[in-house]
């Protein structure tokens, strides 16, 4: 009899019960529609909960663990839960409110990591609590709709097997519907916020029809949560949102040097990751683009142009520089983000052109496509938060970076970490087994281990101009030290090397806290 109601027959019978005083199923087509739902929606928060904590953890692998094992908790605890509650309470009074109350919660989510956000307890603890207030309750609430669909789907023993198997089918369904379209359709179409705005109160209004349709009595709770879906969605509303423009892959903004009326950083996530002097592409505000135009200084004759291969763009500081100083130069860009590019041209001061190519996509793919060109100076720069993306630090794609460089060509990355450097030695170890001669550059407080942030790397098959670099170090009066020779294996010894199979850069990078 369950699957054969129709919608009409259950709202026109709102007393909700058979001859037998059992619960009136509802039509199946509602039922698996609701699992459907409620389940791709977990999944939808789940995939967007990276691009919002982004701006405040990161995006890192520790963060993407901390998302997922926090909604997998969530739908644990909901899930037993829900199946208490229905043996408990009448489905029909619960099932209206869970809806109504897990959009609301999903809303709640937003203001929540706005006002949390800036408030650190360091390291994953900082990913695992905020992930856990912002996003643990909608998942729950959520989670525990399906059981209690199941059980008022279930009208006798003899077809246990068959309700639960369906809706069970169908719950996993819609959380791969929810991610897949999330992760190929919305976030690439649509900001964050107005995606959990819709998610929010679509729930919400579906939990409002059927405490409407299922028992009036449970009316005032499900308007309730609708009236605080208006409160919470007025409260995003008027907290201000981190990022000025928000892409697939990034929280960004550009913020102006307050000491220089031409200056501007760019943030992504949590990370100051360029300075641009609109007015002077040759000014260089951060200490490791100084260290890298040193080491570009050493390429080819001084003053004449050379071929450059940038791996990320960012601010795209470095390619704009070196049109400026090297006339005639050619560099190629390849940067992951679109939306950077688009912001690099409205706020930063990035014209492309023949001599200034940027490509969108992965490096890792976009290294292959210039075949036959060979560059001066490869300039590594991607980051993923504070790491170098995995597959931008390993053995096999610094062959491939070997393989684009001239005989006497350099390759110089940029990396950061922290004692106790844990990443930055095996990078160093790796790079080592491939160029003949590696060096690295940093303050000297850094090399011992003593505190964290950049490292500049240098590596080729020809002897480095180390004395070059030093002098230019000095004679801007900075601290930073050049290790190389028997120092610089000193630093990488007992370091893993990094490759495709074996390659944890977050871990390493990320001290156990």
């Amino acid at each position: 009899m369950g699957d054969a109601v129709t919608l009409q027959q259950y709202v026109a019978d709102m007393g909700g019960s058979d001859r037998t005083g059992a619960a009136r199923p509802l039509p199946g087509l509602v039922a698996g529609a609701l699992v459907f739902l409620t389940s791709g929606s977990v999944l939808v928060l789940e995939i967007l909960a990276a691009r919002l904590l982004a701006p405040y953890v990161g995006v890192t692998l520790e963060t993407y663990t901390a998302i997922i094992g926090v909604v997998l908790a969530g739908i644990s605890v909901g899930t037993w839960a829900g199946g208490r509650l229905a043996d408990a309470r009448d489905p029909r009074g619960t099932l209206g409110p869970l809806v109504a109350v897990g959009g609301l919660l999903a809303l709640a989510a937003l203001p929540a990591i706005r006002l949390l956000g800036g408030y650190s307890l360091g390291g994953r603890a900082s990913a695992v609590v905020l992930a856990a207030l912002c996003f643990f309750p909608a998942a729950a609430v959520l989670s525990a709709v399906a059981p209690t669909v199941v059980k008022l789907q279930l009208q006798s023993l003899g077809s246990t097997g068959r309700v639960v198997g369906r809706l069970s089918a169908l719950g996993t369904a819609g959380a791969i519907v929810g991610t897949f379209v999330t992760g190929f359709v919305l976030v690439s179409a649509l900001p964050t916020t107005p995606i959990v705005l819709a998610l929010g109160v679509g729930l919400v209004l579906v939990g409002a029809l059927l405490a409407v349709v299922l028992r009036r009595g449970s009316i005032s709770a499900t308007a309730a949560a609708a009236i605080a879906a208006l409160a919470v969605a007025y409260l995003v509303a008027t907290i201000s949102e981190p990022c000025e423009v928000e892409s697939a892959y990034f929280c960004a903004r550009v913020d102006q040097d307050p000491a220089r009326p031409s200056g501007r950083i760019l943030q992504l996530d949590t990370l100051s990751h360029s300075y641009v002097d609109l007015e002077d592409p040759e000014y260089l505000g951060f200490e490791y683009t100084r260290l890298v135009a040193d080491v570009a200084a050493t390429v080819a004759p001084a003053g004449a142009p050379i071929e450059a291969l940038h791996i990320g763009g960012g601010g795209f500081t470095m390619p704009r520089y070196i049109a400026a100083m090297r006339p005639r130069s050619r560099s190629l860009v390849l940067e992951l983000d679109p939306a950077l590019v688009r912001l690099a041209r409205e706020r930063l001061g990035l014209v492309p052109g023949p001599d200034l190519a940027v490509r969108t996509g992965d490096a890792r793919l976009g290294v292959r496509e210039p075949r036959g060109r060979r560059f001066h100076l490869v300039v590594g720069d991607a980051f993923g938060g504070l790491a170098v993306p995995w597959h931008l630090a390993t053995r096999e794609f610094v062959e491939q970076i070997e393989r684009t460089l001239r005989p006497d060509g350099v390759y110089v990355l940029n990396a950061i970490d922290y004692p106790p450097l844990g990443f930055v030695r095996a990078e160093a170890a790796t790079l080592a087994r491939t160029f003949r001669h590696v060096a690295l550059i940093a303050p000297p407080e850094r090399v011992r281990g003593d505190e964290g942030g950049n490292f500049v790397i240098v590596a080729s098959n020809r002897p480095l101009a180390l004395d070059v670099i030093r002098r230019r170090i000095a004679n801007r009066l900075d601290t930073d030290r050049v290790v190389a020779g028997a120092e610089f294996d000193d630093f990488a010894a007992g370091a893993p090397e990094l490759t495709d199979e074996y390659a944890p850069v977050d871990q390493l990078l990320t001290p156990v806290r």
